[in-house]
């Protein structure tokens, strides 16, 4: 597999850095990729042209979506990351044909295009040029009063929201094109969470009152913290603030593995977020931590042909709140690449 996806060839420094990630990963971390990998090619294999969103725990079988919604980049993250394993001529189309589905994505009205189109094309070999589309256009939503590139009514309800979801990917897909609007995004979105007087993930603007934090997601959400401690490891270089070490702090499950729903009694587990939280610690230089995190996934959650169980989707409408999830896979795939040094961690 490539240590990068594009750009200039790794220096020789770069190049001894990576053998060192391989010498030091631990011993299960590469075979635990390669069953995940392996996984990703059963499904291409079952899912044909559609985008795969949740495996049923027992059968293996996926719920698939036809454009792939805020989860198709997850998608074409993981075929990449196949073709670049393999080198197959056939898994490299497949990645690329993925890639070029998100397009109609691009003019979509969602601060999710971060996720979308970030990671769906971080390890293609010709990202670039959409990727370059859905930042501009992107950085055309940013509305400067409010600091921020909107939700977005693209899934239904108020356009003036602001969610954490919609941090991760965007933040770096943005600092393509416009730093300053990057940096906003972030800074706007950190704010909001450190002046909520309870925990809250969710924000609507409307001009009579400003800013009120939503009851929905729950404050015990699982992914919260995680999405935006991803966000806080993309973007820290934007904020130079020596209060972001504690924030991030702050942001640290209790557990390698966090409860769903924090909050609610007999919550499952969510490995997702947990996947989510491991990319980011490395992100962040916290390799020992994110180590003990994927070891617990590795050893208690993934199955012997490569599923990352206990992801949790929707935990109050009870939608596969134990199951295989795309992006907890494509996380536990980009973290354990990380780890032992096949992407770069400054791929992009």
């Amino acid at each position: 597999m490539s240590a990068h996806a594009e750009g200039p060839a790794q220096s020789p420094e770069e190049q001894r850095a990576d053998r060192t990630k391989a010498d030091t990963a631990p011993e299960w971390a590469a075979s635990a990729l390669d069953s995940v990998l392996s996984r990703v090619a059963a499904t291409r294999a079952e899912v044909g042209e559609r985008f795969p969103l949740h495996a049923d725990p027992d059968s293996g079988r996926w719920k698939t979506t036809a454009r792939g919604s805020w989860t198709g980049g997850f998608w074409a993250g993981l075929l990449w990351l196949l073709a670049r394993h393999t080198g197959a001529p056939s898994h490299r189309e497949a990645a690329r044909a993925c890639t070029a589905r998100l397009a109609d994505w691009i003019e979509a009205d969602t601060s999710t295009r971060g996720l979308i189109f970030w990671y769906g094309t971080l390890f293609a070999d010709d990202g670039a040029p959409i990727r370059d589309r859905a930042a501009r256009t992107c950085r055309d939503a940013f509305d400067p009063e409010l600091g921020l590139v909107p939700w977005g009514s693209a899934f239904g309800g108020p356009r003036l929201m602001a969610r954490v979801d919609g941090v991760p990917g965007m933040v770096p897909l943005l600092a393509t094109v416009d730093a300053e609007a990057a940096a906003s995004h972030l800074r706007r979105h950190l704010d909001l969470c450190q002046n909520s007087r309870s925990s809250s993930w969710s924000w609507l603007h409307t001009e009579a009152t400003g800013w009120t934090a939503c009851a929905d997601p729950a404050p015990g959400w699982s992914r919260g913290p995680a999405w935006l401690l991803l966000a806080l490891a993309e973007g820290a270089s934007l904020l130079a603030d020596d209060a972001l070490a504690g924030l991030a702090d702050a942001l640290m499950p209790a557990s390698s593995v966090p409860l769903a729903d924090s909050a609610r009694s007999g919550s499952p587990v969510d490995t997702s977020a947990a996947a989510i939280t491991a990319l980011a610690l490395l992100r962040l230089g916290r390799r020992d931590r994110a180590v003990g995190v994927l070891g617990t996934l590795v050893g208690r959650h993934l199955t012997a042909d490569g599923r990352l169980l206990d992801g949790c989707y929707d935990l109050g409408a009870g939608t596969a709140v134990r199951h295989e999830l795309i992006w907890g896979d494509f996380f536990l795939a980009y973290a354990l690449a990380e780890l032992t040094g096949r992407v770069d961690g400054h791929t992009g």
